[in-house]
């Protein structure tokens, strides 16, 4: 994986290269779409496909309140750009400094002194440069100016849904995990090392549960889903709640995996949790008798569900 967090880490020239910008969180199918053209366009010209990220998203840095949970944490989306096919990736760091380059000077100093861009593939509201001064229309004129190439890429519709990370992260927010799988391309998940819970599941329940602290940001809605674990390369099925335990009263807000036939400890370990489908909302019930009985509806409810998705 050719990645550079700065642009003096690049030792000779980029040959040709063919450049999409942009944060790219979630790497979903809309970014796919950009980096396909960057790939088709890079070819033609016998260049380099190259990606320009940044770390941490802007909004981050500029507007920390109203910071998006990321749908992909940094190298989550680094590996799936780097599974994209992309020959170059530039994750640089973003700061109040870079901020404050002008929109022409990005253009001047970074783009074409710097990275002798060829041509440039962005999307259709791309803006750019301090108080996002930037926009599609400056590009072409700077790129009539300078010799390189623009092109945009229209919305992306599925489902009559824009493919954006904002429409993704509702849907995940919702519960919504099928559509929000329509637009990633791939079943969300969420990553996280397995800690020391309140023991409740095991025993009082009998259903022993990995307790995570995640390092994604934006979560499901509450509820219990079917899901599938993966850990140090091999695949289980498992069932996952999400929420405040409110038969026990009043909890802190956690994510608890039961992982079906696994009896192994993972305190400490590093786990991934890929959502398959949502079976139920949360839900606080009389006794522990009848959370019990419900677990283990749960689980068989989620074993056809995998059944059914192998059997297809």
């Amino acid at each position: 994986m050719n990645i550079y967090h700065d642009l003096k880490q690049l030792k000779k020239p980029l040959r040709n290269p063919v450049l999409t910008i942009g944060n790219f969180d979630g790497v979903h199918k809309a970014h796919l779409t950009l980096f396909n053209l960057v790939k088709e366009r890079s070819s033609l010209i016998s260049g380099q496909s190259v990606v320009m990220t940044f770390e941490p998203h802007p909004v981050k840095i500029m507007s920390p309140e109203n910071a998006p949970p990321l749908i992909t944490p940094i190298q989550q989306k680094l590996r799936l750009i780097n599974t994209a096919g992309m020959d170059v990736i530039l994750c640089l760091p973003f700061n109040k400094e870079f901020a404050a380059i002008t929109a022409r000077d990005f253009v001047r100093k970074i783009l074409i002194e710097q990275l002798e861009v060829k041509e440039l593939v962005v999307g259709y509201d791309y803006t750019f440069g301090s108080c996002r001064g930037g926009n599609i229309e400056l590009l072409h004129s700077m790129g009539k100016q300078y010799g390189f190439r623009v092109h945009i890429i229209p919305p992306v519709m599925i489902d009559d849904i824009v493919v954006s990370s904002t429409s993704i992260r509702r849907l995940v927010k919702d519960g919504n995990l099928d559509d929000a799988k329509k637009l990633l391309g791939r079943n969300y998940q969420v990553c996280g090392t397995v800690i020391q819970g309140k023991n409740r599941g095991g025993r009082l329940l009998g259903f022993p549960t990995a307790n995570l602290r995640l390092i994604d940001e934006l979560t499901p809605k509450s509820g219990v889903y079917a899901v599938k674990v993966l850990i140090d390369g091999e695949i289980y099925n498992g069932l996952t709640n999400i929420g405040f335990n409110p038969t026990f009263g009043k909890n802190p807000f956690s994510v608890e995996t039961h992982i079906l036939d696994f009896a192994k400890d993972l305190l400490g370990r590093i786990i991934k949790v890929v959502f398959i489908e949502r079976l139920r909302d949360e839900k606080a019930f009389e006794s522990i008798e009848d959370l019990t009985r419900q677990i283990s509806q749960d689980i068989i409810k989620a074993r056809e569900i995998f059944q059914i998705r192998h059997r297809g």
